[in-house]
C-alpha cells in the first residue's frame, strides 16, 4: 500500500492510498498527511493496518494512471506526497559520491573525504514540504549555474518520533559547478526554486535497516537517451539508523521530515543538464519518478 497526494479541481489538495492501481480518498479519515505521521508515533505498523482497513468505508477516485497528467491544465492530478514536512538530505553516504566531489572541487576536496570517514555524517536542509516538486513537474537547474545534475536518491520518511514510516524517490538537483567552487556555497548549489523532487507515492513500511533496492536514472534529451546509471542500497556507507539518528539530535519535527539518503549515480563531468530534458528515476517497489527540466 502507498500513500500519495493528489489535486482535485474541486476539492483542492487531497490524501490518497494506492493499492492495486487504484486511488482511494482518505483525506475524510486523516486529513492531512502530517496528521496520520503523528498518529504513527510509536505504533506505525498498527497505524498502516489502520489505514489500509478504512479504505472500504473512503470514495475511489480512478486508477493512478488517471492522475498522471502533466502539470497544470486544470484536471486531477499528483503532487508531491509531502505537505509541511521539513526535507533534508545527507551528503557523500556512497564512495561514488565521495570521488565525485573530490574531483569537482577546486581546492581538491579534502573536506569530502573528511566528511566520508568521519564519525558525524553531513546533513543539510534541503526543502520546505510546500516548495517540494511532484511527479510529472519540473525540476529546476539555475541560471548561474553552468554544471547542473540530477541527484537520485532513496528517501526516507520519518513521523515525529524519527520512526520510519515509508520510503520514496528524491531528487536532490545540485549545482556541482557551485559547490565545487567553494563548500560553503552549499545552500546555494542546493536550496533554490524547483530543486527537490519527491513521488510519486511513499510506499507504506517500517524500516530499521536499508531496503535491499535498486536505483536506476535516465536521462533524455529530445528523445534520444543521453545518460544511464544505476546503483543499489548495499552501497550506502552509513547506516539508517545512524542517519535517522544524527537528523534527530536536537531538532524536533512535529510534522514528520523526509530524510535524502546520499547517492551514488553521478553523471561525468562533461555531462550538464538542459532544458526540457526528461529525468526518470526508478526505485524497486516504489515506482518512477519522472520530471521535466526547466531554467530558474
Amino acid at each position: 500500500m502507498k500513500f500519495l497526494r493528489f489535486y482535485d479541481p474541486k476539492e483542492g489538495a487531497r490524501l490518497g492510498c494506492l493499492v492495486d492501481g487504484q486511488v482511494t480518498d482518505v483525506t475524510v479519515k486523516y486529513g492531512s498527511l502530517a496528521a496520520w505521521l503523528q498518529s504513527s508515533q510509536g505504533r506505525v505498523q498498527a497505524a498502516i493496518e489502520e489505514l489500509a482497513a478504512c479504505l472500504a468505508d473512503c470514495p475511489t477516485v480512478g486508477s493512478f494512471n488517471d492522475l498522471e497528467s502533466p502539470a497544470g491544465g486544470g484536471l486531477s492530478q499528483l503532487l508531491a506526497p509531502v505537505d509541511i514536512q521539513e526535507v533534508w538530505a545527507a551528503g557523500v553516504t556512497y564512495t561514488r559520491s565521495r570521488q565525485a566531489r573530490q574531483q569537482e572541487a577546486v581546492d581538491g576536496g579534502d573536506i569530502y573525504g573528511r566528511v566520508y570517514a568521519a564519525e558525524r555524517p553531513e546533513l543539510f536542509f534541503k526543502s520546505l514540504g510546500e516548495k517540494v516538486v511532484g511527479h510529472r513537474h519540473a525540476v529546476g537547474i539555475r541560471a548561474d549555474a553552468a554544471w547542473s545534475v540530477p541527484e537520485p536518491e532513496l528517501a526516507l520518511v520519518l513521523n515525529p518520533a524519527m520512526e520510519v514510516v515509508g520510503m520514496t524517490i528524491g531528487n536532490d538537483m545540485s549545482s556541482r559547478d557551485i559547490e565545487g567552487a567553494n563548500p560553503l556555497y552549499l545552500p546555494q548549489a542546493k536550496v533554490y526554486t524547483a530543486s527537490c523532487a519527491l513521488g510519486p507515492a511513499i510506499a507504506l513500511q517500517p524500516l530499521t535497516g536499508w531496503p535491499q533496492v535498486t536505483i536506476d536514472l535516465r536521462i533524455e534529451r529530445q528523445g534520444e537517451e543521453v545518460f544511464s546509471g544505476k546503483t543499489d542500497t548495499s552501497l550506502i556507507h552509513r547506516s539508517l539508523e545512524e542517519l535517522v539518528s544524527y537528523l534527530g539530535r536536537s531538532a524536533r519535527f512535529a510534522n514528520g521530515a523526509v530524510l535524502l539518503t546520499g547517492t551514488g549515480i553521478v553523471p561525468p563531468v562533461s555531462f550538464h543538464l538542459q532544458a526540457q530534458d526528461r529525468i526518470t528515476i526508478a526505485i524497486d517497489g516504489i515506482g518512477e519518478l519522472v520530471n521535466e527540466v526547466r531554467v530558474v
